[in-house]
């Protein structure tokens, strides 16, 4: 799906950055929007809003250090004003929609329609000020091969219908483990599905690091983060109002540091708006010590 629509971005001279921060963004936060759409479905609200912040989490900490590790992620002064801020202002406007209990303490929450609404309304700014990105970016030299119309198609339509039906999959698998071993939803949607909808994320990334295309690499992890909650948890809770579990209130804390964390090495270090690789290493580390974490509290 990533090459089809990547195919046709190019036909139409859009930049590295709004590629990876639209069209690829959007392709590797399809597992994502699949599984939590038919989590939402089912009801399984813990593994619908679980698999969106665990998979942001493993996106910085995980694929960003990854591909900082493997080549320094240079990034634009624009991303550092506006879009790597906009991600973790995503983080602050869910933890502010899930937490009304804090006025309401003996009232269940839910990220309900209207939330939904709000999100996604946040979600089509974010639309409106990427095109207008590519509007003021010149084309560069992008490596994605261009395909005949047709076929770019055929590509998107066919990687959708393995999407969905993984999907469906991967649900069910999911709650047969939670039933056989005693594990909570949360859990699972925190870290083995939140690693395992990351794969693309970290594909994408590491091809992007390894021929040094940096651009690409934060693109796409900022992108697939601010897709995954305004989109993704936008579209999940209009299907269903989504039960909110205060026991994820932790790893929200730790998806803005994390956020926190990008901006600050990127605007810190031997050279400004650069993520060195000791950085890099450091954000693998507190990934690592995140999953020791989410093991011990269970």
């Amino acid at each position: 799906m990533v090459d089809g629509a990547s195919s046709l971005a190019k036909r139409r001279r859009i930049s590295d950055l709004v590629i990876g921060l639209t069209i690829v963004a959007f392709g590797t936060s399809s597992p994502e929007l699949i599984l939590s759409i038919i989590a939402s479905w089912k009801g399984a609200a813990d593994l619908a809003i679980g698999n969106v912040i665990g998979s942001n989490i493993s996106n910085i900490l995980l694929v960003g250090g990854i591909a900082a590790v493997i080549y320094p992620i240079a990034i634009q002064k624009s991303m550092i004003k506006k879009e790597v801020p906009l991600s973790l202002a995503a983080v602050g406007v869910l933890f502010v929609l899930v937490n009304n209990f804090l006025l309401q303490p003996n009232q269940v929450t839910y990220l309900g329609r209207i939330d939904g609404l709000i999100l996604l309304f946040l979600f089509v700014v974010f639309i409106y000020y990427s095109f207008g990105l590519a509007k003021r970016h010149s084309q560069e030299n992008i490596n994605f091969e261009i395909y005949p119309y047709s076929k770019s198609i055929f590509y998107i339509l066919i990687g959708i219908v393995g999407l969905t039906i993984g999907g469906h999959w991967i649900i069910n698998s999911s709650e047969i483990l939670a039933r056989q071993f005693g594990l909570s939803e949360a859990l699972i949607g925190l870290t083995i599905l939140a690693i395992g909808t990351s794969l693309p994320e970290l594909a994408t990334s590491v091809v992007a690091a390894v021929k040094k295309k940096t651009d690409l690499a934060i693109g796409n992890i900022v992108g697939s983060n601010i897709f995954n909650i305004f989109l993704i948890l936008g579209v999940s809770s209009l299907i269903k109002p989504l039960a909110f579990n205060p026991k994820l209130n932790p790893d929200i804390l730790i998806c803005a540091l994390a956020s926190g964390a990008l901006f600050y090495f990127a605007l810190t270090g031997r050279k400004k708006r650069r993520i060195e690789r000791w950085e890099g290493a450091v954000l693998l580390t507190a990934y690592f010590l995140y999953l020791i974490f989410l093991l011990w509290r269970g």
